[in-house]
């Protein structure tokens, strides 16, 4: 009786020691893992076992998942971490009623379970036991033991016992887990606020776009880690991706990574507006350039978000690591947060930039309408009636409203411009800008940048870009006095634009297209120009389109009277002076001088009197009109005598063989029907030029 007592006390302070040492090493044990394998090593003398495990219950989800576990070698298939259903099974018997639940055969438990069976490739004989893990607050998992065998009324006292410890540190530790994974968030969504922070500082403070994508690769580095960012703006017309910036830290400079444009089609989602995650197999199939940068780089995983505004799709972002599946869904979610704050910006820059551009080019055709108004040929209407005006005007109401080329050819001061302005008021183009240029007021070596424009930094001078006439003039028209004296290394380029309708500025490689409408002039001969090597036949047909010739003022003496009545009243009123008449006998003179200058001069000298008169009638000096008159007259009775002479000695020559091989005509350089148009005018008899014929023999 003695010894039985003995047993049993010895038993029972056994038991006790073993709970007190549990509880002390389980209070010390750093993590779960190491509470089981604790309770292993000190249950093994007390309690016959063959391995233990923890499961913790996710009461929401209906699930436990295996937290912890020291197996024999029969059973290390099975996976930390593995979750199953354990509805109908004896662990959800276990944590439903808590109280322990037998095991009789594991193998035909683990059959219900797929997830834990499909993990043991042998049969399991053992039989066990499972405790319920929970406390006054929760419940918490379970804990199994097994063995070959059954286990004793007081092995199951005791594990029900030591249950409770693990109970508490198992209360612990998901306490502790809990509490740290809300630090860990909260640290992460302070760095994600930061993160966004950021960026907006960029978007709000970045005004130059490189410099945009540059500080925000900075601040999407310091959070992801990435080894990788590219930025591509998606250009709609070319419908592909341009690179904007790459950056590989400590890799290559940013400048000097060679990638060429991407197509579009190697982002397809795009358009969709949807993120990915890419893999080392998808950046395989990427333009070649653009691979190799990558690999070499050793980057195998991309997250790709698109930027995209309420106007469409912008570009895209890609972020990149050394890392295999280092980005994930979260990470995929904060990057579009990002893009989304940097479209905006990229859209909003885009609209600067067309308004920009748009007030630039309203503000240089208000310049170059304000230098029209202040024109010195700013007619309201073409004034005069004569039948040679009438023929030019029939000829304007006919080519005005197509957009066909003019070419109008007319002595100076006829008032070319004049009418190229009313072709472009009749024509469908009123409404836009009517630019001139004349080339001949431009050296030779500038007039290629008034025509196209300029690059900063084209040549030396070139401070700042400068847009040419032709596209001050796009679907509007261009008018090019003096064409002819446009230099033969120029002619190509305008015959190209003209063809084309394309140019390129000066200093650039960018080409821009142009729909403009050209109205040429010239008071010289191209057709003998053309002759002589001084001008492009080609050009020449291109310009000759619909030729109109401007009568000289002495073939439209009819309308000498209008224009000085229309002369006196604008300018008197500028000069605020009250004229009213002109004297008849003024006007006669007026009307009869041979006026050279054609308009222009008629003009200037109308001037000069109104500024010499005092009262209401016109003062003409007519002694001035006289001396110019003879001027005229003797000048051009010389050019008309020496004209005269040559041709008479070139029928001379050739005994008086106007056409055909060493004809007047060819020693001359003139057409056939131009020679004998002149021998017309100048009244030159044969009798001139050919020998008389020698009398006949009595």
């Amino acid at each position: 009786m003695s010894d039985t007592l003995n047993l049993v006390s010895t038993g029972a302070e056994t038991k006790y020691r073993t709970l007190l040492d549990v509880s002390a090493t389980v209070a010390a044990q750093p993590n779960l893992d190491a509470v089981v394998r604790s309770l292993r090593r000190m249950l093994a003398a007390v309690i016959p076992f063959d391995s233990i495990t923890l499961f913790l219950f996710d009461e929401q989800a209906g699930i436990a998942r295996l937290l912890a576990n020291d197996y024999n070698p029969e059973l290390t298939g099975l996976k930390v971490g593995t979750e199953a259903c354990i509805s109908g099974t004896s662990i959800g018997t276990c944590i439903a009623e808590q109280r322990p639940v037998s095991i009789p055969d594991i193998q035909a438990e683990l059959a219900q379970v797929p997830e834990f069976s499909s993990q043991i490739p042998n049969p399991v004989p053992n039989c066990g036991y499972i405790f319920p893990l929970s406390t006054s607050r929760r419940k918490l998992g379970a804990l199994a033991f097994t063995k070959s065998g059954e286990f004793s009324k007081d092995d199951v006292e005791l594990m029900t016992s030591i249950s409770l410890y693990v109970a508490a540190a198992l209360e612990s530790a998901v306490a502790s887990d809990e509490a740290a994974r809300y630090h860990r968030q909260v640290a992460d969504d302070r760095d994600r606020f930061r993160l966004l922070l950021e960026i907006n500082n960029h978007v709000v403070t970045k005004l130059d776009m490189d410099e945009l994508f540059r500080s925000a690769s900075a601040s999407i580095r310091k959070y992801f880690r990435n080894d990788f960012i590219g930025f591509w703006l998606l250009d709609r017309e070319a419908a592909r991706l341009e690179c904007a910036v790459l950056d590989f830290p400590g890799g290559q400079a940013l400048p000097t990574v060679p990638i060429p444009d991407v197509p579009g089609d190697h982002f397809a989602k795009l358009r969709a507006r949807r993120a990915e995650l890419w893999s080392s197999d998808k950046i395989e199939k990427l333009p070649g350039a653009l691979c190799t940068s990558l690999k070499r780089q050793n980057i195998t995983s991309l997250a790709i978000v698109p930027l995209t505004t309420a106007n469409g799709p912008l570009g895209v972002i890609a972020a990149g690591s050394q890392r295999t599946d280092a980005f994930g869904q979260e990470d995929l979610d904060l990057l579009s947060q990002v893009s989304s704050q940097i479209a905006l910006a990229i859209d909003n820059a885009l609209a600067y930039g067309r308004l920009a551009a748009s007030k630039d080019r309203i503000e240089e055709e208000r310049f170059y309408l304000e230098s029209e108004i202040r024109s010195e040929f700013n007619f309201d209407d073409i004034v005069g009636n004569s039948p040679a005006l009438r023929k030019v005007l029939d000829q304007i109401a006919i080519v005005a409203p197509t957009d066909s080329t003019v070419l109008l050819h007319g002595e100076t001061g006829t008032g070319k411009e004049l009418i190229a302005r009313a072709i472009h008021s009749n024509s469908l183009r009123k409404g836009r800008t009517f630019v001139r240029l004349n080339c001949a007021a431009i050296p030779s070596g500038l007039l290629e940048s008034e025509l196209f424009g300029h690059e900063r930094g084209a040549f030396t001078g070139a401070l700042m870009q400068k847009k040419g006439r032709f596209e001050l003039a796009d679907h509007g028209s261009l008018f090019l006095d003096e064409i002819g004296d446009i230099s033969l290394e120029l002619q190509p380029k305008l015959l190209r634009a003209l063809q084309e309708k394309e140019f390129e500025r000066l200093g650039s490689t960018r080409t821009i297209q142009v729909d403009v409408r050209l109205i040429a002039a010239t008071h010289r001969d191209l057709a003998a120009m053309i002759r002589n090597n001084q001008f492009r036949e080609d050009l020449f047909y291109r310009l000759n389109v619909f030729p109109v010739e401007i009568p000289p003022l002495r073939d439209r003496r009819e309308d000498i009277p209008l224009l000085v009545h229309y002369f006196v009243s604008r300018l008197s009123s500028r000069m605020q002076k009250g004229i009213k008449t002109v004297p008849k006998r003024a006007l006669e003179a007026i009307a009869n001088a041979p006026w050279p200058g054609n308009i222009r001069q008629l003009e200037n000298f109308i001037e000069r009197c109104v500024i010499l008169s005092n009262g209401e009638q016109l003062n003409v000096p007519i002694s001035e009109i006289k001396t110019v008159s003879n001027q005229a007259f003797s000048i051009r009775s010389t050019l008309l005598e020496t004209e005269r002479q040559a041709i008479i000695t070139a029928l001379k020559s050739t005994s008086g063989k106007v056409a055909g091989p060493a004809g007047a005509a060819e020693r001359l350089g003139v057409k056939r029907t131009t020679l004998q148009n002149k021998i017309r005018r100048l009244k030159i008899n044969k009798s001139e030029y050919q020998d008389p014929a020698p009398a006949e023999p009595n």
